[in-house]
């Protein structure tokens, strides 16, 4: 199986991490996914940002749940940009005509925002893209409650943890594959984060996961191409 690289969080190693600039590298310099983070503003808007507090990757300070989208609005990447709605990336793969394929983490590990997943699906049925959209998330019942709406999406826990019997794991929710930190021996498909390391790169393409998550993506599809002669 040949592994497919993802962006994290955009093209970090040169962009600020879930910026549309870093976004857009990727999808016209061959990163074959990207991997993003969703949360829900005070009024309900899905926007894209990993952490739940602002002040790390922006000007400002404060939980993304506590601000209006206007409020939000005020603060900016380190780039100067926005900090990007969903619609947004949306909008920005299907015009570019990207070919890779999203996925979109539901950021519900620390706070539940309820109807995130309802929004999120309203959203994309206003655009097309080239591949299905993969689901992920830490939250399991984020998952459950996600496949009750629409159970024919491409869902995927995310886990840091050991999971005894993956295939068995993924079959009993229904779900098409796991996302673990480490490499786990097992048939399900499996997309590992955050892979910076090329001696774990290298173990991963070697062992033909479905795919990996990784900062530096030009980086690691050179070394595919050493390792595996793609």
């Amino acid at each position: 199986m040949r592994t497919k690289i993802f962006g994290h969080r955009g093209y970090p190693a040169k962009f600020p991490e879930n910026s549309l600039e870093g976004f857009d590298y990727c999808m016209h310099h061959g990163a074959e996914g990207i991997e993003f983070d969703v949360h829900l503003t005070r009024d309900g808007v899905p926007v894209i940002m990993h952490d739940e507090n602002i002040k790390r990757t922006t000007n400002g300070k404060g939980l993304i749940k506590d601000f209006s989208l206007a409020e939000l609005d005020q603060f900016h990447l380190a780039n100067g940009e926005r900090i990007p709605r969903l619609k947004d990336l949306f909008q920005l793969t299907e015009e570019s005509g990207y070919e890779g394929q999203l996925n979109l983490e539901m950021k519900t590990n620390k706070f539940d925002y309820p109807g995130l997943p309802e929004k999120i699906f309203a959203l994309a049925d206003q655009f097309k893209f080239k591949q299905e959209i993969i689901y992920s998330s830490f939250n399991l019942q984020t998952l459950i409650h996600a496949q009750k709406i629409r159970p024919e999406e491409n869902y995927n826990f995310l886990t840091d943890k050991r999971i005894k019997d993956p295939a068995a794991f993924v079959k009993e929710h229904g779900f098409k594959g796991i996302h673990p930190k480490r490499l786990l021996d097992t048939d399900t498909p499996e997309r590992i984060w955050t892979v910076d390391s090329p001696l774990r790169a290298k173990k991963i393409i070697e062992y033909g996961a479905a795919g990996f998550f990784t900062n530096k993506f030009e980086d690691m599809m050179d070394l595919r191409k050493r390792v595996a002669n793609y």
